[in-house]
């Protein structure tokens, strides 16, 4: 299944079914899950970059724990909503996942998601090392839950 666009990836989807969210990072991979009627994200996991082999058996085991069924990957574009390194290391990893499971993806901006995180856990006084702990997998609910946003946004 190639990457999709949202019309097409919400038209992929079943009608009742867990989306998950991933924001591959350098270091760490931020993973998210949407409940089955896709109104809300919830943080799930944070997995420590390995092989993309030992990554991708990490990400699928929780895709196959909470039947999902489909992907969501944060796309971190350049402010001016060019394509740099990172993004096109998020297209290379998008990629790779479709080569080991052929489910719906769709590549959706995350720019700022981690830095209005972190922002929100420096408000709510949290300490550095708590930050780092789940800055990760709450970049992954906001960029899903931009992403379920959008789509419910379609359907009205």
């Amino acid at each position: 299944m190639p990457l999709l666009d949202l019309p097409a990836f919400a038209a992929a989807l079943p009608a009742s079914a867990a989306i998950l969210g991933i924001d591959p990072g350098e270091k760490r991979i931020g993973v998210a899950v949407s409940d089955t009627t896709r109104l809300i994200a919830s943080s799930l996991d944070t997995i420590t970059r390995a092989k993309f082999a030992e990554d991708a058996t990490a990400i699928l085991k929780l895709f196959d724990a909470r039947q999902c069924a489909g992907f969501v990957i944060g796309l971190p574009l350049n402010m001016d909503g060019s394509s740099g390194p990172a993004a096109q290391s998020a297209r290379a990893f998008a990629r790779n996942l479709l080569g080991k499971r052929d489910a719906p993806l769709l590549l959706w901006d995350e720019r700022l998601s981690t830095a209005a995180v972190t922002r929100t856990l420096i408000e709510g006084d949290a300490s550095r090392r708590r930050r780092g702990e789940v800055v990760d997998k709450m970049a992954a609910a906001y960029m899903l839950q931009g992403a379920l946003d959008a789509m419910q946004e379609r359907r009205a």
